[in-house]
């Protein structure tokens, strides 16, 4: 890596021996045609990525000390759209899990949705707006284990079509996954989906004597995902175009936050921001 001032958001050497073999091999699935190994340092790409996430800055106000913005969003863009953003998270994933003592999957996993409002710009096609909360943009879906980390990733203008994506999504990454809980939010559609990809749908109902605020067993731990991911301040509005690029955003938030789980670092600190 170049010599410049470190940012709290830069991978240690440790987190990055975790994810280079990752990137090693996607190089080495993509060879230049002229043989060129490529001007910038994979890992300040990946720094740059999780810089952006972490701050929220637009793509032209990356510090001068990364690569140009033009090729941090050519990576972005190409490892969105070939998957490898996935790869990376779903291998840190697997590694935290066995960690704990758990098998690779789960067999149980936690469905909710966030409504997140929408950027000037972002296309209406692909907005919508949570008549129940006011909200005009966009439905977060995230599918957790029972140790809050993302199992499937999805976002929409309804909720409802989130949710049938995300039992899609868990039902082709992972063969064991049996049950999924969620909230009343969701329609019957969902559970009658849920039937056809072999996934039973439970709705949590919630004790009608309490009021405000109070975690549901279990589906506490797709709240508190939520909440981690609200740090990445690229992810308190939805700045994407695409709904696959929003989806990206949540897989390399994420993968720092497992990053750092697995090698013992501590969370950048934003309070003097």
């Amino acid at each position: 890596m170049s010599e410049r001032k470190s940012y709290k958001t830069d991978l240690s050497d440790e987190q990055w021996a975790l994810v280079e073999p990752v990137i090693i091999a996607w190089k080495g699935a993509h060879p230049s045609v002229s043989g060129h190994q490529g001007r910038y340092a994979m890992r300040e790409i990946v720094n740059a990525l999780l810089y952006q996430g972490r701050t929220g800055c637009q793509w032209d106000l990356l510090p001068h000390d990364f690569p140009p913005p033009g090729a941090v969003k050519y990576y972005f863009y190409t490892w969105r759209d070939d998957g490898t953003d996935q790869t990376i998270h779903d291998l840190m994933r697997w590694q935290v899990r066995e960690k704990m003592g758990r098998k690779a999957d789960p067999s149980l996993v936690v469905l909710d949705t966030q409504s997140v409002h929408a950027a000037a710009g972002v296309p209406a096609e692909s907005t919508g707006r949570d008549a129940a909360k006011k909200v005009p943009g966009r439905k977060r879906g995230l599918a957790v284990d029972v140790l809050g980390l993302v199992i499937a990733v999805a976002a929409s203008a309804h909720e409802n079509a989130v949710g049938i994506a995300l039992l899609d999504k868990v039902a082709a990454d992972t063969d064991a996954v049996e049950k999924a809980l969620v909230d009343r939010g969701f329609k019957k559609a969902l559970v009658a989906h849920g039937q056809k990809v072999n996934i039973e749908v439970e709705v949590v109902e919630r004790n009608p004597a309490q009021t405000g605020f109070v975690p549901q067993a279990k589906r506490w731990v797709v709240e508190r995902a939520y909440g981690i991911l609200m740090l990445h301040r690229r992810l308190v509005r939805d700045y994407e175009h695409r709904p696959r690029s929003s989806e990206s955003r949540v897989y390399w938030a994420m993968t720092s936050v497992i990053l750092r789980r697995l090698t013992g670092a501590t969370a950048p600190a934003w309070h003097t921001a």
